[in-house]
């Protein structure tokens, strides 16, 4: 039902108009989005027809700065957090501002490098948004999805977006799958903001190399590189062991760690993390050759150390790990691993034999682009505290254990 991405950025940056729809549990609503700086009257006059009219253009908060748009409010209340700013129109060259000709003037004047603050009226008939620096990885949104568009067609990072109206409901917003339907008439393109971010996490930089030094440890001596995330700023470690260039970075031992503040540092008995940790640096070291990288902020398969211990509460009345969750209303692991992949990436890694119990960590590593020749198991002897936690990974969520003994019929 969705085209690829390719396709959406090639009609962005041929002035062309796309659809881009968000996940079901946010507003479920697809936006006509298409380059500020290549607006033209019919382009605005086509979004007018067949949207709300309710015309925005997103730009980056610096740019917002630089041309003078605060927020339009001091407490910003909106459900979704959109930043709007005071209303515009150009100053120049427009009549009353509000016909497809005038706004297509203000809207190209919102990309152009050139512009001041003086370059514009307020209010006016234009609705600025501040989009957040990460695009999509940060924040979810159609603003940052137009600015991201922009920016991945070699464009001036400032898009305009207007939500579809249903032509079935005319009280209410086009939906899957009308909004198929709508694109197909008109020839446009459709993307979701989760397949944008996808496509982000793969082709741009999601970590930065920092700092590198030596680290002795009781598992043996490491190489150890420190990374920073580009969009959230978490810190991750990358601990190398040996040459792992060497046979041109082929089929190295890795294991991906996801942090577990209890498991880890504390020991904590109710999973099998620190256990894990340990014996695959035990493994790597005595290889040779291999990398293990710690993802930080992935507590709890990504929900954090709070909601994790009220998981574990909820554990402790009667629940599984997934159901304790989604009794919370969150993912039952929300872990993604670009980070990792480019982390890899830049140590000169190629493909990599993984430790792992987890397909779906082999999966997504290879879709971001590193390939996993071989799956090594890490299966530890389970405990009265953690067994039933082993047994819904791999019941549940697909975990390879094979020690455990089979589920009672």
């Amino acid at each position: 039902m969705l085209d690829p991405v390719e396709d959406a950025i090639t009609d962005i940056a041929a002035g062309k108009p796309v659809v881009v729809v968000d996940d079901e549990d946010r507003e479920n609503e697809g936006d006509i989005i298409f380059a500020a700086e290549m607006a033209t009257p019919e382009t605005v006059a086509f979004t007018v027809r067949h949207s709300s009219g309710y015309i925005c253009a997103a730009i980056p908060d610096d740019e917002a700065d630089r041309l003078g748009l605060p927020p339009m409010v001091a407490r910003n209340e909106d459900v979704r957090g959109t930043a709007y700013t005071v209303t515009v129109d150009a100053a120049e060259g427009i009549t009353t501002g509000i016909s497809a000709t005038d706004r297509a003037r203000t809207l190209r004047l919102l990309a152009d490098p050139t512009a001041t603050r003086e370059s514009f009226n307020r209010p006016g008939h234009v609705v600025p948004l501040r989009a957040k620096k990460g695009g999509v990885l940060q924040r979810g949104g159609h603003t940052e999805a137009s600015v991201d568009l922009a920016r991945a067609a070699g464009l001036r990072p400032a898009g305009v977006l207007c939500e579809v109206v249903s032509e079935d409901d005319p009280t209410g917003m086009a939906r899957l799958p009308e909004l198929r339907r709508f694109c197909d008439e008109h020839g446009l393109s459709l993307i979701s903001i989760e397949q944008l971010a996808e496509w982000r996490r793969v082709h741009t930089p999601v970590v930065t190399r920092s700092v590198e030094a030596r680290l002795p440890t009781r598992f043996g001596n490491f190489h150890t590189v420190a990374y920073s995330g580009l969009v959230d700023g978490v810190e991750h470690v990358a601990l190398v062991a040996g040459d792992v260039r060497a046979d041109n970075g082929e089929d190295v031992l890795v294991r991906i760690h996801s942090e577990c503040l209890t498991g880890d540092i504390f020991g904590s008995l109710r999973c099998d993390c620190g256990e894990q940790l340990a014996a695959s640096l035990d493994r790597i070291t005595e290889a040779g050759r291999g990398v293990l990288v710690y993802l930080r902020g992935q507590e709890g398969r990504g929900i954090g150390l709070v909601p994790k211990l009220k998981a574990y509460n909820l554990q402790d009345n009667g629940m599984d790990t997934v159901d304790a969750n989604t009794a919370q209303g969150l993912p039952v692991d929300s872990r993604e691993y670009s980070a990792a992949a480019q982390i890899l990436r830049d140590l000169g890694v190629t493909s990599v034999a993984l430790l792992s119990n987890n397909p779906g960590k082999r999966l997504d590593l290879e879709r971001h682009g590193i390939p996993v020749t071989r799956r090594v198991p890490v299966e530890l002897p389970a405990n009265p505290e953690n067994e039933a936690y082993l047994r819904t990974k791999r019941d549940r969520m697909g975990h390879q254990i094979d020690s455990l003994t089979p589920a009672a019929p």
